[in-house]
């Protein structure tokens, strides 16, 4: 089984890069970091989501049992979970109380909440890296005094947060809102090869492995975000390239600038 190398390593015996596929759709403002990434190293970024989110109707959600209101704090791990938590609410008539807190893997993914609240006036807290861990710091002061709801996909919880949450005698549910299921790339692999691929999620790896049967990485670099990808991709036998995040890379842009970067040293 391969096991994850660093991004200095790595670089030093990697090919030139020139095309790079980021597993996320293309970001609608053209002053995101990515197109600077581009140009500062002269890449080719394509955006093609490897996995498509599909809501869990409020039907087929009220077979849980769950009473949202019943919760005191809702933990969020991504803005799709945001979304179709208050989606959700929306289809239930739920009004969720001024008083829930909501604790968020990143201090992004906590800011997107200003598009459902007034985040003043709520309480909101975040990791101070992105990482797990230091998400469990920001849990691990509350646990005992609230009622957490994990908002996640029905096939992409992560296994480290619900075990934490369990090893912790934590008073806590899962509310699965939404699903994952693979996209349709085989047009996009059959016309391009691409010498990094910038993974998300596990169902990211899944449908990589279907559009591209006997997949081989033979070179290509893999960049994977959150443990449990960067787990899925050791798993499957792939050397990792890109760990984010990290206290060094604390999003999936800063891991591609220092692996750019230290190529870019080695020529």
């Amino acid at each position: 089984m391969a096991k994850a190398m660093s991004v200095e390593k790595k670089a030093a015996t990697s090919k030139t890069i020139k095309k790079i596929l980021i597993s996320q759709a293309k970001p609608e403002s053209e002053r995101s970091p990515y197109f600077d990434l581009a140009a500062k190293y002269k890449v080719e970024l394509h955006f093609h989501p490897l996995i498509q989110l599909v809501a869990i109707p409020s039907k087929e959600f009220r077979k849980s049992k769950i009473e949202i209101a019943n919760y005191s704090a809702v933990i969020f791990t991504s803005k799709n979970a945001i979304d179709h938590f208050f989606r959700t609410c929306d289809d239930l008539k739920v009004n969720v109380s001024q008083e829930t807190k909501y604790f968020c893997i990143t201090e992004s993914v906590a800011l997107y909440l200003q598009k459902f609240i007034m985040y003043r006036k709520r309480k909101v807290f975040f990791g101070a890296d992105g990482s797990n861990k230091k998400l469990f710091d920001v849990l691990n002061k509350h646990k005992g005094n609230e009622r957490f709801l994990y908002v996640c996909s029905e096939n992409q919880q992560d296994n480290e947060i619900v075990n934490w949450l369990k090893d912790h005698a934590c008073q806590f549910d899962m509310a699965y809102m939404y699903r994952s299921v693979s996209s349709d790339l085989k047009e996009v692999f059959d016309s391009h090869t691409f010498d990094v691929i910038c993974l998300f999620t596990p169902s990211g790896l899944k449908s990589l492995f279907e559009n591209k049967p006997g997949f081989v990485q033979n070179g290509t670099a893999i960049c994977a975000f959150g443990s449990n990808t960067c787990k899925a991709v050791e798993d499957a036998g792939l050397a990792l390239h890109i760990k984010v995040p990290s206290p060094q890379t604390p999003s999936m842009i800063a891991g591609l600038d220092l692996y750019l970067s230290q190529l870019s040293k080695k020529k």
